[in-house]
């Protein structure tokens, strides 16, 4: 009896063994939700006229898509979307002829019309944009056909980023707290201050993602991101501080990733103000700064950069040797503007390291410099640096790629104005060869370094954390955009 008692308990043992495995087994190939960390938490979620990379991370390519976009992985292939191929193009460079695919839907259940499209690109593609009228128009029902006065060579690029966004044209939806777009995600909740969720789109016209939910969980500081993270309630945190990459040094449950990419971090001179205004200061403040030192406090995530534009973009040239570092030279132009007692506020969002600020603050100091350190939320940064120009130096992140039409802009930030880059910017554009058209760029921007309306200080390639349960997580411009339709996460 005893024996027969002993075989029942085997086979219970047996039965309910099979049972955990099975469990196990499923649950390994069958997690369907994410938690991934944000340092940027977005204003509102209008992205149309709201500023902030954060709702391009969110938003682009997971909820809102274009005729074309950019292939994940990828910085700069572009690709079609919601067109059935790319565009045709006329020999002038004026007209784009584009097929619309079919069976698209809008995640509030509407069918994507060509006059969606109509709608999306009339608002959107101003003569600020493209420097000059475009008109948009539907042939038929199944194509859209847009017409620029003057040729732009940037247009796919623009189409495959926020100006290209198509949005229903009749949607009801508040769009600075909801989001109603045709990708494979919709927007299920924002909890301001904490997180946002996205929902898988059932009804999505591409594959079906694997992820049911994600959650976007908002942590500006590094620390508390490196808390999460090793207690479970992170599975990604997206751009770690550098100075905590030591943090994971022998943890094999996650992995760091350098994603390549366009980032520059950027100190940025009010050159539409004095003292900044006169070139000898802001010469003599990019002379005093040792990029080199700075990319040594990064822990591997800097790259060197003597201008706006990185090696990723096209233009690209190397001018690390323009006004490179030489704080003797500094000093002497200082005395030249009758600024030997210069003093000066910096003013940085208050979630970036630390460290590399202080070095920067010391560097001046070096040559006579005084320097007071502003740190505030990114939202303040946006309202005074930003929108009102209101500040002397500032320090930020520009994670925008191909972003060089900023120094063509007076009305940017920077308050800087050169008719001549300008006038080359201008010509770079309406240029149909893209060799021209990148030679022209090169001119522009090598005089742009030369004005030193910033100093660009180093191209930044953040790292992310990732747990080893993730699969395909993007690896390139990651600070930009988080295209997480072919990304999974097993248990």
């Amino acid at each position: 009896m005893p024996f027969v008692i002993g075989g029942i308990v085997l086979v219970v043992a047996i039965v309910a063994t099979a049972i955990a495995l099975s469990v196990s087994s499923t649950a390994s190939a069958a997690k369907e939700e994410i938690s991934i960390g944000l340092v940027n938490e977005p204003q509102n979620l209008d992205i149309r006229s709201t500023a902030g990379v954060a709702l391009d991370q969110i938003l682009i390519d997971n909820v809102y898509q274009g005729l074309v976009g950019l292939k994940p992985g990828t910085v700069d292939q572009i690709v079609p979307v919601l067109a059935e191929r790319m565009p045709e193009v006329s020999s002038d460079g004026r007209t784009y002829d584009f097929a619309l695919r079919d069976g698209v839907v809008f995640h509030d259940g509407a069918k994507l019309t060509a006059q969606d499209v109509v709608a999306s690109l009339t608002a959107a593609l101003t003569p600020e944009v493209v420097g000059g009228a475009a008109t948009v128009t539907a042939p038929d029902a199944h194509s859209v056909r847009v017409v620029l006065a003057e040729p732009n060579s940037q247009l796919l690029w623009l189409l495959a980023n926020r100006p290209g966004l198509i949005l229903e044209a009749k949607a009801k939806n508040r769009l600075s707290n909801s989001a109603n777009g045709t990708g494979p995600f919709r927007f299920e909740q924002w909890k301001q201050g904490d997180s946002l969720t996205l929902v898988r789109n059932d009804d999505y016209w591409g594959d079906a993602a694997s992820l049911k939910t994600v959650v976007f969980r908002f942590i500006p500081d590094g620390r508390a991101a490196v808390s999460a993270l090793k207690e479970g309630d992170l599975d990604v945190h997206a751009a770690l501080l550098p100075s905590l990459r030591s943090e994971f040094d022998g943890n094999h449950d996650f992995r760091l990733e350098r994603a390549d990419g366009t980032d520059v971090f950027t100190l940025a001179f009010n050159s539409a103000k004095p003292p900044l205004n006169d070139l000898r200061v802001r010469e003599a403040l990019s002379r005093a700064i040792d990029t080199k030192a700075l990319i040594g406090t990064q822990h591997g995530d800097g790259k060197q950069i003597g201008g706006p534009i990185t090696r990723l973009e096209p233009g690209y040239q190397d001018l690390s040797a323009v006004n490179a570092y030489d704080p003797a030279s500094a000093r002497k132009l200082l005395a030249e503007a009758g600024q030997q007692n210069l003093s000066l506020t910096l003013t940085a969002p208050n979630f970036y390291d630390q460290s590399t600020i202080d070095l920067i603050s010391t560097q001046l100091a070096d040559v006579g410099v005084s320097v007071k350190v502003k740190r505030v939320e990114f939202a303040t940064w946006l309202e005074q640096a930003y929108t009102n120009h209101d500040y002397q130096l500032s320090y930020v992140d520009h994670a925008e790629a191909r972003d060089f039409g900023n120094y063509a802009n007076p009305g940017y930030y920077f308050g800087y104005d050169s008719a001549k880059v300008q006038q080359l910017y201008a010509e770079s554009l309406r240029a149909t060869d893209p060799t021209t058209a990148n030679e022209l760029l090169s001119a522009a921007e090598k005089q742009v370094a030369a004005d030193a309306p910033a100093k660009w200080l180093y191209n930044y390639t953040p790292t992310n954390v990732i747990s080893t349960k993730v699969t395909g997580f993007p690896r390139a411009n990651t600070n930009s955009r988080l295209n997480l339709e072919g990304v999974s996460i097993h248990g």
